[in-house]
């Protein structure tokens, strides 16, 4: 059973922050929610607290949401990342860099709830609180399951 799930949004977006975070506030298994506007800003949070899951924007300044999700998955490889960006051609760069599902944000609730749960399940530990310790390594970026993938089908 999915519980006490921690969650980290980080996206340079207050609106999209801001909307995701009331999406999860009606996710029961949701027991924390912090954001974050920068990667560096993520970065710090993580390491004072980690959470169970990151969902990652992209296209942000200073520090794109591809190398954070490397930082994260280096340091942290229990923590769950979702790349959700409005930009589906980075699904495949995404995936590479350590994220565990990637969705566009122009996707129904439903479905990034969905996703949310699909990744929760992939690594069991993840959502019970226990993404608490850095990896010693920073080689570990091994996934477990299967990375999850939805976009938007191509408008035409």
């Amino acid at each position: 059973m999915i519980e006490d799930v921690r969650i980290l949004i980080v996206d340079d977006q207050l609106r999209a922050r801001q909307g995701l975070k009331a999406l999860l506030a009606t996710w029961p298994p949701a027991k924390e929610v912090r954001e974050a506007a920068l990667g560096c800003d993520a970065m710090r949070l993580i390491q004072d607290s980690p959470p169970d899951v990151v969902f990652m924007d992209v296209r942000m300044p200073q520090v794109d949401g591809l190398q954070v999700t490397r930082l994260i998955k280096a340091g942290w490889p229990q923590i769950k990342v979702i790349v959700l960006t409005l930009y589906a051609e980075y699904a495949a760069d995404a995936l590479v860099a350590g994220a565990d599902a990637f969705i566009c944000k122009g996707e129904p609730p439903e479905k990034v709830l969905n996703t949310l749960a699909a990744v929760c399940h992939q690594g069991s530990p993840c959502c019970n609180g226990q993404a608490t310790q850095p990896s010693s390594s920073s080689s570990s970026l091994a996934l477990v399951g299967r990375p999850v993938a939805w976009s938007q089908p191509a408008s035409s």
